[in-house]
């Protein structure tokens, strides 16, 4: 089996290394910038797109003309690598998959690539490595990089630098450890298993807003470009870097304590961008309750649901277990034990009462239990044969039971629900407690 994987360090450059890298930075983003309008100007003229190879010849152009010739100074391959990344978002914008591409802007997203591995010198004992035209760069070495070096991406980040050694090895083919699970995912609870446990939310963003918004006040007062505005702006930046570090290394060790302890996950494929859309409306139809529908984005976009479910899925696939998203539609309306479906089932939004066979649960452990069976489902109708797909209501009500029961413990860094209990409900609708 065939892993890519990407190692990332702070980077201790000198001075002029620094000035180096932000001069290399500011070609690629030139690059990018100059072949963008060019393209813009041959829509507009009614001409055909230039592909890869064209602008690469292009660029050979602006390297040796007198007005652009400090793009020579640069490394070249970065620089193909700039109009790679344009062919890129255009094939991606005619996909549908992202928006038209845009310039890029001076201080944001400051990068660029080395393509070629045998430009590359990473000497891990010594904790450095060596880039075309930048020499031998000291880095903090924090974990050793296993496999062959593919490519290297160095990036600006708060006024520090990073680089990216994107890796190449072989392993053996996982086995997976331990069976299915389902998640719901919510605000009260970040994600929810269908085994009984949860993982608290983090909300890192919550946790800094009162600093970021007083970091905010104090630089909207300072003089636009000023020594005391760039401070402030600084600062800014260090507190959204650290929002960004807490809620990547939370969503690292929960996926990572889910991949190691589950063979399969089925998750809601949920529409995020959709979910956390503005209902500010428009001028003619104004939106409805926009304050609470704004709380309620900023509640979703903290948790970082579309990051939790890429590490999962990759994470899976390294321990040999795999991902299953099934529709989102009623997982929290329907019972698990009768089948019966209706908004009433849910009153009130933590609680979970079955107005048909009275069975009463926590609504997102309900959420998981269902989103499992439903999993299970879909594998039977693929044709494959699980032991647990093999009753598809009988299969959510056992789960019920065993959750209620407290028949697994729970894996590492989860919670076990404090609500896990079937009172009347489950003896209503003649089901044993285990």
């Amino acid at each position: 089996m065939q892993r890519l994987q990407a190692y990332k360090y702070e980077l201790m450059p000198t001075g002029e290394q620094q000035r180096d890298m932000r001069r290399f930075a500011g070609s690629c983003r030139f690059v990018f910038n100059k072949a963008l309008a060019l393209q813009k100007e041959r829509y507009e003229q009614g001409k055909k797109k230039l592909g890869y190879a064209g602008l690469c010849k292009l660029l050979t152009e602006w390297r040796h003309s007198t007005e652009t010739a400090w793009l020579a100074d640069a490394p070249v391959h970065p620089l193909q690598q700039t109009l790679k990344d344009l062919e890129r978002a255009y094939t991606n914008f005619f996909a549908k998959r992202a928006d038209f591409p845009r310039f890029k802007k001076k201080g944001q997203h400051n990068s660029f690539r080395y393509p070629d591995p045998k430009q590359i010198k990473l000497d891990q004992a010594n904790n450095r490595l060596f880039l075309p035209k930048l020499g031998w760069l000291r880095y903090r070495n924090s974990r050793e990089v296993l496999g062959a070096v593919k490519n290297i991406t160095v990036s600006q980040s708060c006024g520090k630098w990073f680089v990216s050694i994107q890796t190449e090895r072989e392993i053996e083919q996982p086995i997976p450890q331990g069976g299915a699970v389902g998640i719901d995912m919510g605000i009260a609870r970040f994600a929810t298993l269908s085994d009984g446990t949860f993982h608290a939310p983090l909300n890192s963003f919550k946790r800094h807003e009162t600093a970021l918004r007083r970091a905010q006040q104090a630089m909207s007062r300072k003089t636009r470009f000023s020594s005391n505005w760039k401070k402030a702006k600084s600062r800014i930046q260090r507190i959204h870097a650290r929002i960004g570090n807490a809620r990547r290394d939370f969503l690292h060790k929960a996926t990572t304590t889910i991949s190691q302890n589950h063979a399969m996950v089925c998750i809601e494929d949920l529409q995020v961008r959709n979910m956390s859309k503005s209902a500010a409306g428009s001028p003619e139809k104004p939106g409805k309750q926009v304050r609470a529908k704004s709380g309620l984005n900023k509640s979703i976009l903290d948790q970082g649901w579309a990051e939790f479910r890429c590490q999962l899925d990759y994470k899976l696939a390294w321990n040999g277990g795999h991902l299953i998203a099934v529709p989102a539609q009623n997982t929290s309306r329907t019972c698990p034990c009768c089948g019966h479906v209706s908004a009433d089932n849910r009153q009130m939004q933590a609680r979970f009462q079955c107005v048909e066979c009275s069975f009463e649960e926590n609504a997102d452990l309900v959420g998981a239990i269902n989103i499992l069976s439903r999993g299970m489902q879909r594998l039977r109708d693929e044709g494959q044969d699980t032991a647990d797909a093999s009753a598809g209501r009988e299969t959510a009500a056992r789960i019920a039971c065993e959750v209620s029961g407290a028949v697994m413990p729970p894996a590492a860094g989860t919670r076990r629900s404090d609500s896990c209990r079937l009172d009347a409900g489950m003896s209503a609708v003649g089901i044993p407690r285990l």
